[in-house]
């Protein structure tokens, strides 16, 4: 029996988050867990025995130097300026010679993005981003729907996501508890308009009294969309939906699990006023997919559902294979950042992010 290939990784911190989404990831990946490492010896310790890493470190650079690593995960957290510890780390890796994962929000600038991308032009490495919903099962089936001849082309997006957009006075991101929860936060939605949309022309915002608001959005490709931010909805309620809408057919993304495919059709013979039987052919009926939760599938697992497991298989698979990411590249990760900084100006101006 031939022996998976897998990569030998480190990981750059052991918080909260790492330990319940991205650690148990790496038992569906092929990835081999050498080290771990955060500033408190203990809960490094404590996760490599968790996981099965064979040592711990405090210093992530004594771990580069001592460690033969193919890839790094670094699931850090801010500076004290609210700026992403993770540009330093991720070019510090990459210099090493080892590519590096990092979570969202990857940096606070596309100044710093690009820095990034300067380093995986000079030393040969990459940085992949953590934009999950871009790897969610459902959004995923999405944009796959939306390049079917029959879907039409893409002509427009709707997106609804109850995020707060910082009043004016509040978006100094140094200062600003509201502004670095923008920046954690906006490149979700924006992940998935980047993924399934491409890049955004212009945009134009308004803010609502309580926070929320709407954009609307141009892309290169002519298509429109809207994103409904949705602050001040009831915590009862779905927390999202995405909507696409082709050429006579439509997709709809419900609470990141449901998706309905509204096939090229209609209702009823007759015409309008003559029809009398509202049910269409069944050739064009729509479809619903959504889990069930009755069955020990890894489907069911919220590392699957909300596309953690995706993204760290995506990594290693990239590292084993030679190539680059697709989804989650820096490519990606500097369009959100172009849309943080045009939240950034004030809100009424028409706002150009690719020209």
């Amino acid at each position: 029996m031939v022996e998976e290939r897998k990569i030998r990784a480190g990981f750059i911190g052991c918080g909260g988050h790492a330990f319940r989404n991205i650690y148990p990831t790496l038992q569906f990946a092929p990835v081999d867990l050498v080290a771990t490492c955060d500033l408190v010896a203990e809960r490094a310790q404590r996760t490599a025995r968790q996981f099965g890493a064979l040592r711990a470190y405090t210093d992530y650079r004594e771990m580069l130097e001592k460690e033969d690593l193919e890839g790094v995960f670094i699931v850090t957290g801010y500076d004290p300026q609210n700026r992403p510890l993770y540009p330093g780390m991720a070019m510090d890796c990459m210099r090493a010679g080892c590519h590096a994962w990092i979570e969202k929000p990857p940096a606070a600038s596309v100044a710093e993005i690009e820095q990034m991308m300067a380093v995986e032009r000079e030393t040969g490495k990459f940085t992949m981003v953590g934009l999950k919903k871009a790897f969610f099962p459902a959004i995923q089936r999405m944009k796959e729907i939306t390049e079917r001849p029959e879907f039409g082309g893409v002509t427009s997006i709707c997106l609804k996501y109850p995020q707060s957009i910082p009043a004016e006075g509040e978006k100094d991101l140094a200062t600003s508890p509201g502004m670095r929860g923008f920046l954690d936060h906006i490149v979700h939605p924006g992940s998935i308009i980047d993924y399934v949309m491409g890049k955004i022309r212009r945009i134009y915002y308004e803010r609502s009294p309580n926070g929320g608001g709407v954009m609307s959005m141009q892309f290169v490709s002519r298509a429109t969309g809207v994103l409904h931010f949705t602050h001040g909805r009831s915590g009862t309620g779905p927390l999202e939906r995405v909507e696409v809408v082709g050429q006579g057919a439509n997709v709809v993304v419900d609470n990141g699990v449901r998706l309905t495919y509204y096939r090229p059709g209609g209702r009823g013979e007759g015409g309008y006023g003559r029809a009398t039987n509202f049910m269409g052919d069944d050739a064009g009926a729509p479809i619903t997919w959504e889990p069930e939760w009755s069955l020990g599938q890894l489907y069911n697992k919220q590392i699957f559902l909300l596309g953690y497991a995706f993204e760290v298989i995506a990594f290693a698979e990239c590292i084993l294979e030679g190539r680059r990411p697709e989804r989650g590249s820096l490519d990606s990760a500097r369009e959100l950042m172009k849309l943080f900084e045009a939240f950034q100006r004030p809100p009424g101006e028409i706002i150009t992010i690719n020209p």
